[in-house]
């Protein structure tokens, strides 16, 4: 394993009934295990964590929104995972953005993005709350529900 320490932005487009659109995909060590994860990625840069949320909301489902548009964040954790041949430590912040109707793409993913990405889904805090299915992170549920209440860590 190649160890991989990043600085990641998580993008969390909440649509007009509070739900959060997530991702649905897998390792590609592990195709047969797969999960819903949150929009995101690494800083790129001298990117700010809102302007990572923004460029990422637009490169992996082709949705735009200025950095200043985000709010947040509402959550921020370090966690330690494995993905491809990496073993990454992963330092993230929650950032939610308010959206309308919108169109979904994954035109713009890079290549192993859209071979390990399978589809994606509005979630709302209790189908996330009841759901057999594994989500990342597994505070969604709490993270989505200060997004709608309005209760930013500052």
């Amino acid at each position: 394993m190649i160890p991989l320490r990043r600085f990641t932005a998580r993008a969390l487009p909440v649509d007009d009934q509070g739900r959060v659109l997530l991702l649905h995909g897998f390792d590609p060590v592990r195709p047969g295990e797969p999960f819903w994860f949150t929009i995101g990625g690494a800083l790129e840069g001298e990117e700010t964590l809102q302007e990572a949320a923004a460029r990422e909301l637009f490169e992996e489902v082709g949705i735009r929104a200025t950095a200043e548009e985000f709010t947040g964040p509402y959550g921020t954790s370090t966690i330690e995972f494995s993905f491809a041949q990496y073993a990454i430590t992963q330092d993230q912040a929650y950032f939610a953005v308010q959206v309308g109707q919108v169109d979904v793409s994954f035109e713009h993913m890079e290549q192993i993005e859209k071979e390990t990405t399978l589809g994606y889904r509005w979630w709302s805090a209790e189908e996330i709350d009841a759901t057999e299915e594994v989500i990342f992170p597994e505070d969604l549920a709490a993270i989505l529900r200060k997004i709608t209440t309005g209760e930013a860590l500052g």
